[in-house]
């Protein structure tokens, strides 16, 4: 081997150097000058201090193994040894690459654990409190999540507080608790006057509006307008909530004051843009989005976003004109062709409409437009053509084989032709016998039919050929202890736990833990999985569960509390239904 390539340092050891080097110029130890003879047999550390900083070997080791885990992908295994080497030497660099390991690792419920020690290890830090806000936020969370942007906000950043309810309410979270937070936070705040506190007060706002206090939301807007009438978030705000409530005129009166204090802004343009069509101006809206398009030429997303609106607000026409030089101009985005297959359809252009769905390629939007082109045609009393054209699909897209057999499935049930979607399933199954995805509807199927032996033949098909299928080795399990067969609540368990290491953090899985354990006889052993569970998926089946170990548990007020929000947050209320037939002193 030539001498330079032997002499280069290997890329991952490069890398760690400044890391190494950095700790151990915090307190590295040195040899004692005891005179000891480097020829001699006696160990030259012998007489050394025990190492109370900087690296001792463990710790050596722990870092190499980490940065080398890295390298591999393993970042799991990175993520836990910087987590050890930040707990071990208090370091924020290394919980901090932790936290960069742990993203790496998509495994949400270690980069939560990550950022929760990070933020323990850094209470003032911006950075723990934004991650956790962000994850809090994917999970529907959304009082955790503005808690922690909260925090952002008494640390002197900017937790874009309104941005923030903006979105909460775009996703029907319920707005009286985050309104109570942002409340209490403005009280801590006091009588400051600055961007900070106006982006609360008008968080506050939004959600007040959306809480049905329009009174005190209007009250707060003006007193906005007299101290900081030059803030563009007031006026969008203002336009906004005009909106919401029918006043187009107002709403269109705020954008324009909007867009003199920040000419050009595009939200206030659409804004405008909207008002007008409300207002039925449809060419006053056409002016708005040309100089739109103007000043972004070449910029097929907002054309995108523009054909959007004006179909939101039923003017299919300005839409199509807008979307026909997208498809000229060749490379055509997904979208496109699903929305002018909409407006076509909207026109009764049947043929037409198809001819759009079939150009969306096979990406995003692929299975949403062959699902509009096959309702389209049934809608039209052809579904004959339907099935035929779900076929060709088939047959032209092998990749979305199994997708598009489930989507015929699903639509043959909806026109109450169940046995002919049995049918489907039973062939295209003879054809590809081990196609994972079939099977397992196949199996969900009989189980919803009663059949409990055909769904166990078909996931213990799944499971015989693949055993690290989670979602087979879930589903029989937890179908075992819905059954609440006391002679396999044992094969169930395993089968449940086995599926837990597979894919940890499933919220569907710990659902499973939690109500085998239940099943067993351990209420209080069940009651963290299912809490657990419900913070990270919300859904009326596992709030059932919950609240029925709560009650066991003699913890009946918080379980009726929990029932009465999840009747009325959810609309599907099927195991809220049962469970209150079995318990009925848990109606609220």
């Amino acid at each position: 081997m030539p001498a330079a390539k032997h002499n280069r340092p290997r890329p991952a050891l490069a890398r760690l150097a400044p890391l190494l080097s950095a700790i151990l110029m915090g307190g590295c130890q040195v040899l004692p000058a005891n005179g000891t003879d480097a020829g001699t047999n006696q160990d030259p550390m012998a007489g050394a201090p025990p190492i109370e900083r900087g690296l001792d070997g463990q710790g050596l080791a722990n870092l190499l193994t980490a940065e080398f885990a890295g390298q591999r992908g393993d970042y799991r295994r990175a993520t836990q040894r910087f987590m050890e080497g930040a707990d071990r030497y208090d370091s924020l660099a290394l919980i901090e690459r932790a936290a960069l390991a742990a993203r790496l690792s998509n495994d949400r419920q270690l980069l939560a654990e990550t950022a929760e020690r990070w933020q323990r290890l850094a209470p003032q830090a911006e950075a723990p409190a934004r991650l956790l806000a962000s994850l809090a936020m994917q999970q529907g969370d959304w009082s955790a999540a503005l808690a922690q942007r909260l925090r952002v906000h008494a640390l002197g950043g900017q937790g874009e507080l309104a941005a923030f309810a903006e979105t909460a309410l775009a996703e029907d979270a319920d707005p009286e608790p985050l309104l109570a937070q942002l409340q209490d936070h403005l009280a801590e705040l006091g009588g400051t006057d600055d961007s900070r506190r106006h982006d609360a007060e008008l968080a506050t706002a939004l959600l007040e509006v959306a809480a049905g206090q329009t009174e005190s939301a209007e009250r707060r807007l003006d007193r906005l307008t007299t101290q900081s009438p030059e803030l563009p978030a007031l006026w969008l705000t203002k336009a906004r909530l005009a909106q919401e409530e029918g006043n187009h005129h107002l709403a269109r009166e705020a954008a324009r004051r909007g867009l003199t204090i920040a000419p050009g802004d595009p939200r206030f343009i659409l804004m405008l843009a909207q008002s007008e069509l409300r207002l039925g101006n449809v060419t006053a809206a056409e002016n708005q989005t040309d100089a739109l398009l103007e000043a972004h030429e070449g910029n097929h997303d907002l054309r995108l976003a523009l054909a959007r609106l004006y179909l939101e607000e039923g003017e299919p026409e300005p839409a199509r004109r807008l979307l026909l030089p997208v498809v000229a101009e060749g490379d055509t985005p997904a979208l496109a062709f699903l929305l002018l297959g909409a407006i076509a359809e909207e026109e009764n252009e049947i043929d037409n409409a198809l001819l759009y769905y079939r150009q969306v390629p096979p990406e995003e939007h692929f299975l949403q437009a062959r699902l509009s082109a096959a309702e389209m045609l049934i809608s039209d009393d052809r579904l004959l053509d339907a099935r035929a054209f779900l076929r060709i699909e088939r047959l032209r897209y092998e990749d979305y084989f199994a997708d598009l057999v489930t989507l015929e499935v699903e639509l043959l049930e909806g026109q109450g032709r169940s046995a002919e979607a049995d049918d489907l399933l039973d062939r295209e199954l003879e054809r590809t016998p081990n196609d994972e995805q079939l099977l397992y509807l196949r199996g969900m199927r009989a189980w919803q039919a009663g059949d409990f032996e055909g769904m166990e033949r078909d996931m213990g098909r799944i499971i015989e050929r693949n055993p690290d299928s989670a979602m087979a080795l879930n589903a029989l399990g937890y179908t075992l202890v819905e059954l609440n067969l006391e002679d396999r609540l044992e094969e169930a368990r395993e089968m449940i736990e086995r599926a837990n290491e597979l894919e940890p953090g499933s919220p569907a899985i710990m659902d499973s833990l939690g109500w085998v354990h239940f099943r067993e006889g351990d209420p209080q052993g069940a009651l963290p999985w299912l809490e657990k569970a419900y913070d990270a998926m919300p859904d009326q089946e596992i709030a059932a569960h919950l609240a029925e170990v709560l009650w066991v548990l003699d913890r009946r007020e918080k379980a009726r509390v929990l029932v009465r929000e999840a009747l009325e947050r959810f609309d599907d209320r099927t195991a809220l239904d049962d469970l209150l037939e079995r318990l009925p002193a848990l109606a609220p």
